[in-house]
């Protein structure tokens, strides 16, 4: 399936550092607000162990057992107080959000940078009014497009006995809104049981920030942790959410280094191992600080956040769909070709349809490839499924 994650945050929270550190894309990076003004687009990986190890093989498309299943990502403006308003580059932020599944919220845990993003001491700023002030802006953005024609719409509803989640839905399209996310936020804030037409401001902005946590999860990126006082860690790890310690800048240091063969390392490892002595002492010295962080926080969080991000908000599955069961490989013996990330709960008829609409409508049968075991359309997928499909010729 396509998907995309969403970089949110304020201005010099670590995003463009992440964003780069995620895909090695050439982003400007620097210690002031608004270094970002055009959404970033790359791609990133999400971690997961390749099924080749079990044949003895390696199939070429991993690195030491490890599969990188590539995703999209935005590393999006920042966002300032009032951005729902237009304040800062907020309408620019809030457009190109939409089009993400899910949010990574970048925080700077270290409390070193003001509300706007300007530096200040270590420990001078809260990092729990960043989260709160991200989740009221995006609320309010959402609030903003739905009250615009609200009495309108909600006299239409009236007259033309129209469905209400039709209608809303319909209004909040452009922001990524579908009608099972306001189907599921009527019924959790128990507006489905009052008239609309009795909906006071509150009980919409209630819908609309209940619409923001089902249709946009969001997981804390808590940056810049190796400087962060140990109080900030804990207020945000008491969160009701996902919050993963992150190093941005410690994991953009790796990869810049494995990519010029510095090191040897694959996003997600809890260690590196240095391939050349032919590097400076600030070099060294710089590694030598990345591995004590390592050695403290396990890693460096960059894969961490984007993993769970994808197996666990967005509750998806990694499959492998062949056409050989016995070889695990395509028509050219290729082994493993293809990773397909797919939502958890997801069939065998599902797949068909994901590979290509043609072999969808001709389904057949699946097999699994390890057990030989012939499945049907409604067979449920499992995370790390080897999948022959059966399909009728044209």
């Amino acid at each position: 399936m396509s998907m995309t994650i969403g970089l949110a945050g304020k201005p010099n929270a670590g995003k463009s550092t992440f964003f780069k550190a995620a895909t090695l894309a050439d982003v400007e990076i620097a210690n002031y607000p608004f270094t970002t003004i055009n959404a970033n687009h790359g791609v990133t990986y999400v971690r997961a162990e390749c099924p080749c190890k079990e044949k003895g093989k390696t199939c070429g498309k991993c690195v030491d057992g490890v599969r990188l299943v590539p995703i999209d990502i935005i590393d999006v403006a920042g966002l300032v107080p009032d951005a729902c308003k237009g304040r800062g580059l907020g309408n620019t932020f809030l457009d190109e959000l939409r089009q993400a599944q899910a949010i990574i919220h970048v925080v700077d845990a270290s409390g070193g940078t003001d509300a706007e993003g300007n530096p200040v001491d270590i420990g001078d700023h809260n990092p729990l009014d960043d989260v709160a002030f991200l989740n009221r802006e995006i609320t309010m953005w959402l609030y903003g497009i739905l009250e615009r024609n609200w009495v309108k719409l909600s006299r239409k509803i009236q007259a033309e006995g129209l469905k209400l989640e039709v209608v809303i839905s319909e209004q909040l399209a452009g922001a990524g809104i579908k009608e099972p996310h306001v189907n599921a936020a009527l019924i959790e804030t128990g507006l489905s049981r009052i008239d609309h037409i009795k909906w006071t401001e509150e009980d919409m902005i209630r819908l609309c920030d209940t619409m923001r946590e089902i249709s946009k999860p969001m997981l804390i990126a808590a940056n810049k942790t190796d400087i962060a006082p140990r109080e900030n860690l804990e207020k945000l790890r008491e969160l009701d959410r996902i919050v993963v310690s992150t190093s941005a800048a410690a994991e953009l240091v790796l990869r810049s280094a494995a990519k010029a063969g510095v090191i040897k390392y694959t996003p997600g490892d809890r260690d590196f191992e240095l391939l050349t002595e032919e590097i400076t002492k600030a070099q060294k010295k710089g590694l030598e600080a990345i591995h004590k962080v390592l050695e403290r926080f396990g890693t460096t969080g960059i894969q961490e956040c984007i993993n769970r991000t994808v197996f666990e908000l967005l509750d998806l599955i990694v499959v492998y769909p062949v056409e050989d069961e016995g070889k695990w490989s395509d028509k050219l013996g290729n082994m493993l070709p293809d990773a397909y990330l797919m939502k958890k709960g997801s069939t065998c008829h599902d797949l068909a349809y994901q590979i290509h609409t043609e072999i969808g409508d001709r389904f057949l049968y699946a097999v699994d490839a390890r057990t030989r075991l012939r499945l049907g359309e409604k067979h449920e997928l499992k995370n790390g499924d080897v999948i022959k499909i059966v399909s009728t010729a044209k």
